[in-house]
């Protein structure tokens, strides 16, 4: 096999625009990498609808091929690491922001980019997760890091419909917490529910109160995917000793903040980075999420599409009107 299908990401000529559209690559199209890796899923995520868009913050040049994520088999190895047959997931690092990514059937990688797929989880399943599962797998367990405890009280999921929010929602309900669910989406009640979701609040009601110094003291803990004034509604209303992992900025990157909430009530603002992990840490994670945390309600919230659907999910993602996990089966 000399070529292979990827999507591929053009600036049109003499516009601003960017085009999305698959097509057939040769294998010397690929940057340079101790591991071939033919690619079998992948997953749709925010950060990849904006390379897909020309965003300069997250791909600088451009013809290029996004998919941060990609679960594959390794057809070449260069390293001691790996041999060919295995399989392995690859997230984050440079993978679909300056390197050739998931969205195409081969990718070629530095070796330490990649994680053994865990016993107990299939290739299909790892992208079903994804970053966005990695993501909420890192945020569960800086909240436990820090003392957040089910009997504590209720826990708190912004952007609760996305990616990362659904899976928090879900892992969190595992563990035996008390999940406040919110989301603008008030028509995926029911699919809440079913994720673990003991209440569903609407956006707007989080939303409410951001020109107050502090609010009621109301969750003991939270995860946020989206930013902006509700982070900080969040942090205005955690319990004492309460903390929230910030993981996204959908809505705003920058929040209105005062000193009250840290000094008062001792709460905690925990950023968590789920590209540049070490390694081993990626690693724990997924077998966690492979074992005692594995999720089997997640079929619930997959759309599954071809390689060739990508640039209408693309388009759907990037002005919000995904829901759940978009699967994306590349091979």
């Amino acid at each position: 096999m000399s070529r292979f299908k990827a999507l591929l990401v053009e600036r049109r000529e003499g516009e601003s625009l960017y085009s999305q559209q698959v097509v057939e690559r040769e294998f010397d199209d690929l940057p340079p990498g101790d591991l071939l890796i033919r690619v079998k899923y992948s997953s749709l995520n925010f950060k990849d609808a904006l390379s897909a868009k020309g965003n300069k913050g997250v791909t600088k040049s451009y013809p290029h091929t996004p998919g941060i994520d990609a679960g594959g088999v390794v057809e070449f190895s260069g390293s001691d690491l790996f041999s060919a047959g295995d399989e392995v997931i690859v997230t984050g690092y440079d993978l679909g922001m300056n390197t050739a990514g998931g969205f195409s059937q081969y990718i070629r990688i530095p070796a330490e980019w990649a994680v053994p797929l865990p016993r107990g989880l299939s290739l299909r399943q790892a992208m079903v997760l994804g970053t966005a599962g990695l993501t909420a797998a890192l945020c569960v367990d800086k909240l436990l890091a820090a003392g957040v405890k089910p009997d504590l009280g209720e826990v708190f999921v912004s952007g609760a419909t996305g990616g990362v929010g659904s899976i928090s929602v879900a892992l969190l309900s595992k563990l035996g917490f008390d999940v406040a669910a919110s989301t603008g989406k008030l028509e995926m009640v029911d699919r809440l529910i079913h994720l673990g979701a003991k209440k569903v609040v609407d956006r707007d009601t989080i939303s409410e109160g951001t020109d107050r110094p502090m609010l009621k003291e109301t969750w003991a803990g939270a995860v946020d995917t989206v930013g902006g004034d509700i982070l900080f509604n969040i942090v205005k209303s955690l319990k004492y000793g309460g903390s929230v992992a910030c993981c996204g900025m959908v809505a705003s990157p920058n929040f209105q903040a005062n000193v009250f909430p840290f000094i008062l009530r001792g709460v905690n603002l925990l950023g968590v980075d789920s590209v540049e992990q070490p390694i081993e840490v990626k690693q724990a994670m997924w077998q966690r999420l492979a074992g005692e945390w594995q999720l089997e309600c997640l079929e619930s919230v997959v759309t599954e599409i071809a390689l060739e659907e990508l640039p209408d999910a693309i388009e759907q993602i990037f002005r919000g009107r995904a829901v759940g996990r978009i699967l994306v089966r590349v091979d």
